[in-house]
């Protein structure tokens, strides 16, 4: 298989979960500013997630950029890191609906820690194809966010024990981590060019 069908059909699957995260949202009962500041909760679960989404699409086609051989073992765990984000419209609607309850923000951080462990496992079969000295392999380094990350939410899930809102608190700080521009990928291929 070459990269370019991977990442298509990858791209084909992060859409449909973003659309059904989309048509989980529901609209205001009454044409209100006090109905609106009612859904702010569902809203605000949205976006962490769109970003969320948003985040590992943006990955992945960054890394993919730098990857030269697809294997078997690359298709399957990139599958299993599609399994993991499917599930995100569900913890999302899940903790939303019951109004971040403590069990839903645990699995909603359960299953971002999912996703971060399925990434890894692709990130290091594909450095296991492609040898220590490749392109990507170098680009990722040290992966300082990829470590911290999981340790994260971890931390917040634990946490959402004590006080749910902690929890997603770590998680929306695991997201702005990810926020900040990583140029790693975008200088490693500037200078393949």
């Amino acid at each position: 298989m070459t990269r370019g069908r991977l990442e298509a059909f990858s791209d084909a699957v992060l859409a449909i979960i973003m659309t059904i995260m989309v048509l989980e949202l529901r609209t205001p009962e009454d044409a209100t500013l006090h109905a609106l500041a009612e859904s702010s909760s569902s809203l605000l679960t949205y976006a962490l997630s769109f970003v969320y989404i948003g985040i590992y699409w943006n990955n992945h086609h960054h890394f993919f950029q730098l990857v030269q051989r697809i294997g078997g073992s690359v298709l399957w765990a990139n599958l299993h890191l599609l399994f993991w984000l499917s599930l995100i419209p569900f913890t999302t609607a899940w903790m939303d609906e019951t109004r971040f309850a403590v069990v839903p923000v645990m699995v909603y951080g359960i299953d971002l820690l999912l996703c971060a462990l399925a990434w890894f496992i692709m990130q290091q079969l594909v450095f296991r194809l492609e040898g220590a000295d490749s392109l990507v392999r170098r680009a990722v380094g040290a992966d300082f966010k990829g470590k911290v990350s999981p340790g994260l939410y971890i931390v917040g899930i634990g946490l959402s024990l004590v006080n749910p809102w902690i929890g997603v608190a770590l998680y929306t700080v695991v997201a702005v981590l990810w926020l900040v521009p990583d140029r790693r990928f975008e200088a490693a291929v500037t200078r393949t060019e």
